[in-house]
């Protein structure tokens, strides 16, 4: 057998070996997520007569929890920036759910007050209480009328590598990649949460965050083609958004969780602490007051 002969076969079979490890791979990925995470198949939680807010619905994480509250019943709100993109969204979980009337659109585009607010009072408008609001905000009236409300901040590990710089929330400041605008929001939203849910004690509206993990979605397409090369590698080794909603729907769904506010749950479902920027109150104040004189909140009545 020639030198190119075995070099040739040798390659194959290294080929060979790396599709069954990243097969083997993937099957303990979801073996793990079915062992170790809590399992919503065996969450009864009934959503009918119940009206839900998941923004970001037209792909990703926030397509598979409007997919799954809509199979349980909920009125759902695809909370969209593109209409046409959300319009495909709404069609494929009216298709899964065998036609579910009570999934609509809403187009919004959170970089715009004037969107935002136009959004807010059309869903106010149509739909005066709100039990659940998955990543959203400026409806807290709504969830205080619905006597019992969940709100669930989609977070991430990676806040630990974020920070507040009040300059940033004007685009001002030094400028920022992707990845450190990723990681300084997340941090913010840690934040945010936990005033918030101080804000809301005693009125039956709860407030927590969750990192759902690394998981492979769309958003990889705004990283650079270094970052999203190794995804694609390591696709075979992390979750997919049917895994990664996992912990987003526990904090959606889950019973045991009835009062619990203000808290930051990790991947596995479990409440930790987030980094010391996240738990700073001084940073939630000076974040919540610099929102505030931003959106004119003060100014509404």
């Amino acid at each position: 057998m020639s030198r190119w002969s075995q070099l040739s076969t040798l390659g194959r079979g290294a080929s060979y070996a790396l599709n069954i490890l990243f097969l083997l791979q993937r099957l303990f990925v979801q073996f793990w997520s079915k062992t170790h995470l809590w399992n919503s198949q065996q969450c009864f939680t009934d959503l009918r007569g119940k009206t839900a807010v998941v923004t970001g619905a037209n792909s990703g994480l926030g397509k598979a929890v409007s997919l799954e509250l809509a199979r349980r019943g909920a009125c759902v709100i695809l909370a969209c920036r593109s209409r046409e993109r959300g319009q495909q969204a709404l069609a494929d979980i009216q298709a899964a759910t065998k036609g579910n009337s009570h999934v609509l659109l809403g187009e919004v585009d959170m970089s715009s007050m004037t969107s935002i607010r136009n959004f807010v009072q059309w869903l106010l408008r149509e739909h005066p209480e709100i039990h659940l609001l998955v990543n959203n905000a400026a409806v807290s009236g709504a969830l205080q009328r619905a006597g019992s409300a969940r709100v669930v901040n989609v977070s991430s590990f990676r806040h630990v590598r974020g920070y507040f710089d009040e300059e940033h929330l004007t685009g001002a400041g030094s400028p920022l990649a992707f990845h450190q605008h990723y990681d300084c929001s997340k941090l913010l939203l840690i934040s945010f949460t936990g005033e918030l849910a101080r804000r809301l004690q005693g009125t039956g509206v709860t407030v927590n965050s969750v990192d759902p993990g690394v998981v492979y979605t769309e958003i990889m397409k705004n990283f650079s083609h270094l970052y999203r090369f190794i995804f694609w590698l390591s696709s075979f080794f992390i979750k997919d958004a049917k895994q990664g909603i996992i912990p987003i729907l526990y904090l959606s769904l889950a019973k045991e969780l009835e009062g619990i506010s203000g808290r930051y749950f990790n991947s596995s479902c479990v409440i930790t602490l987030p980094s010391e920027a996240g738990q700073d109150p001084h940073v939630a104040q000076r974040l919540w007051n610099a929102s505030v004189q931003l959106t004119k909140l003060d100014q509404m009545g």
